[in-house]
Parts: C-alpha cells; sequence; structure tokens
C-alpha cells in the first residue's frame, strides 16, 4: 500500500496546478502589460532570433487563459498516467524534448519561409500542447506491437493532420503535428522495460 502510494504522481499535478494558477493570477495583470510579458515568454521568431532561449522554458509553463476544465483533466490524465507508468524524469524528458523541439523546427520554418507576415513572428506562442502531443505520441508507441498501436498511432496524425486541411490553420497547428511525430519516434521507455511492464502481475507492478 505504501510502496503504490509512493509512486503516485506529483509532478503531473503540480505542473498543470500551477499552470493553472498562474494563469488565473495574470487575469489580475492589465491586459497590455499581460500581452507584453506572454509575447516576451514566447517562443516566436523574433525572440528566438535575438537569442532568447529562455522562452522555451518559460514558454511552457504560461497559458494566454485559465485552460478549460476538460482539457486541464486530460493534460493531468496523459503526464500522470506517464508519470507514474514510466517515471517522471522519463515524462518530463520527452515533454520538454517535444516542447522545445516542436518549437525550434517551427521557428526554423517561419524563418526559412519568404514574406512571414510581422504578426506570425511577434506573435504569443506559450502553453503546454507541444509537449502535451509528444508525450501522446510516446505513450502510443509503449502500446505492444500490432493492430493497437497502428490504429492508435494512425488516428493521432489524422487528428494532427485535420487543421492542416483547414483554412484557418496556423502556424501552432505544424508545431502540434511535429511535437506529436517527435513523440512518435521518441518511446517513453526503453522497449525491454515495456514489455516487462505489460507481462508483470499488478502486485508486481507497485514494487
Amino acid at each position: 500500500m505504501f510502496t503504490a502510494l509512493s509512486r503516485m504522481p506529483r509532478l503531473a499535478p503540480a505542473y498543470v496546478g500551477g499552470v493553472q494558477l498562474g494563469a488565473y493570477a495574470l487575469r489580475r495583470v492589465a491586459p497590455a502589460a499581460r500581452r507584453r510579458l506572454l509575447r516576451g515568454c514566447s517562443t516566436n521568431v523574433d525572440n528566438l532570433r535575438r537569442g532568447r532561449w529562455d522562452t522555451l522554458a518559460a514558454s511552457a509553463v504560461l497559458v494566454e487563459e485559465p485552460m478549460e476544465l476538460p482539457y486541464a483533466l486530460l493534460l493531468l490524465a496523459v503526464l500522470g498516467h506517464a508519470e507514474y507508468a514510466h517515471g517522471a524524469w522519463r515524462a518530463a524528458g520527452v515533454f520538454a524534448y517535444g516542447h522545445a523541439g516542436a518549437s525550434l523546427l517551427v521557428y526554423a520554418g517561419l524563418r526559412a519561409a519568404p514574406g512571414t507576415d510581422p504578426r506570425t513572428r511577434s506573435a504569443i506562442d506559450v502553453g503546454p500542447s507541444y509537449g502535451f502531443n509528444a508525450v501522446v505520441g510516446a505513450l502510443a508507441r509503449t502500446l505492444p506491437r500490432g493492430p493497437a498501436r497502428t490504429a492508435a498511432t494512425g488516428a493521432l496524425l489524422a487528428l494532427g493532420v485535420r487543421p492542416l486541411l483547414c483554412g484557418e490553420r496556423t502556424f501552432t497547428d505544424a508545431g502540434h503535428l511535429v511535437a506529436l511525430v517527435l513523440g512518435l519516434t521518441l518511446p517513453i521507455s526503453h522497449d525491454r522495460r515495456n514489455k516487462r511492464f505489460r507481462e508483470a502481475g499488478p502486485h508486481e507492478r507497485v514494487r
């Protein structure tokens, strides 16, 4: 019982709760000042071109508005499961890899694109969605090889591509797809460890 409690996720609830509390605190800031703060912490072209690499971390802990409850619960469930099943450090590593990797690849794409709109170069781009997509992709890789993994991968890719086919697509839609692909190419734990976890009985898993 004690061992099972010691495995309960701690990092995921602390992260999701901190992001949400921070969003409510930002609501008390004047709108103009809030926009300046968020823009200064964004992984947009202007900031990264100036060498503002700190935004790769700052942008992951801020959101423009408090997260809606269904999304916040989904984020908590996905990150919490990843932490419980594969460890806090592995889950955090995949999240950070997906967030930073997608941000940098989108930045490179926007810099290379001719005639990028000035509003896009200085856009507010914050939130946990890139890291979330990477963790979802990595978790899909832990499914047993076969129809389940293939179906999950196909469904996730279809969901990621769909916004890009719509007329109102944005560069963040591309970032979500990039983060998902990064997660799909980076399983959250080694296959050998996944096999032991799947084959272990419920009593063995909590040791």
